[in-house]
């Protein structure tokens, strides 16, 4: 199992550089960027010339908010700027977000994020292979690229273009990524339960309807992590992670994970209280067995043998999901421990 960290978003390229190299350093595997108050890709490019081994990937870039050429060059630069070590991870976001925010089309998010991914890589075919770019699709249509236009297919000699990841958390979108992509990224708001019972049985019919094998399919996920050194970093702990846990489940797309816990009423509840600005409150409604349920707690020697017991059969790489918990240094030792299995 590899274990990731994360790679922050500061626009001071100074702290992106030091923190690559702390991780890098410390032995993490790969750290992963997140799409929310900064650009998913910049960091990438500034912390690649100050690492050797360290992998990166956006975890993840909203896809709908761009296109497959677009995304195509991203892949292909980072790819090439890293040497083989970025890999694409790609989301949708929500409605809201894609229409409001980004002020981008949204409709059959599963069916349009399967052709993105495909014209995604007949796009980058065309660059290997220098056969005509010819990509016609529902959404998206790609028939015209010349030379002008064209990378040199040198740049990725060695390597080849980046793995696509796909995060997912309904059926759907978990059959897209086993059909299409490299490897499924489970949301932050998933349980061992969830993993099992339904995303990994969807994977596996996406993977069997592209006449594939699970074999060289990966799973990535960031587990909720809730420790400290003394009582008053667990519970501040605690508590942070109680209101992202809320947070999340007021969303009605990930009501699905509530209700295979039997815990069908508290969506409603959050989602009423999330309109109302109520943040405070919507954590208050995370009693302790669902904080168990979703989160590993406990002090730092129980969360390695913890994680393992829960996803070590079945996860590939894994990173914390600590809210209130950024000291790189303090997961060291749970790192370290993961890799030695």
């Amino acid at each position: 199992m590899k274990v990731d960290g994360g790679l922050g978003q500061s626009p001071d390229i100074a702290k992106i550089a030091a923190n690559a190299r702390a991780q890098e350093e410390a032995g993490y595997d790969g750290v992963w960027t997140a799409e929310t108050s900064h650009d998913p890709f910049l960091p990438i490019a500034v912390a690649a010339g100050h690492t050797e081994q360290l992998e990166f990937g956006t975890g993840i870039a909203v896809a709908f908010a761009r296109n497959p050429m677009l995304l195509a060059n991203l892949g292909w630069d980072l790819q090439a700027l890293t040497q083989g070590r970025f890999h694409l991870g790609l989301g949708t976001q929500i409605k809201p977000h894609i229409e409001k925010r980004f002020s981008m089309p949204w409709s059959k998010p599963a069916a349009r994020m399967r052709e993105m991914v495909e014209a995604i890589r007949a796009i980058w075919h065309t660059w290997e292979t220098g056969e005509r770019l010819n990509h016609r699709g529902e959404f998206y249509q790609h028939r015209l690229m010349t030379p002008f236009f064209e990378p040199d297919k040198s740049d990725l000699e060695g390597f080849g273009p980046p793995k696509i990841w796909l995060a997912a958390v309904g059926e759907l979108m978990a059959q897209t990524a086993g059909e299409v992509c490299d490897g499924i990224i489970c949301h932050g708001f998933t349980t061992e339960k969830y993993l099992r019972e339904v995303t990994i049985p969807n994977v596996a019919k996406g993977r069997e309807r592209a006449g594939k094998s699970m074999d060289d399919f990966m799973i990535s996920g960031p587990f909720f992590v809730v420790s400290g050194q003394d009582e008053e970093e667990m519970a501040k702990a605690a508590a942070a992670t109680r209101q992202q846990i809320a947070f999340y489940g007021s969303t009605p797309a990930y009501a699905k994970v509530f209700e295979l816990h039997g815990w069908e009423g508290l969506h409603p509840e959050l989602n009423t209280l999330s309109k109302k600005g109520d943040w405070v409150e919507m954590g208050s409604l995370i009693d302790d067995e669902i904080l168990n349920t979703f989160a590993v707690v406990g002090e730092p020697d129980t969360i390695a043998p913890e994680l393992n017991r829960r996803y070590g059969d079945v996860v590939d790489r894994i990173s914390f999901y600590a809210p209130g918990q950024s000291d790189i240094s303090a997961w060291r030792t749970v790192m370290e421990a993961l890799k030695a299995g």
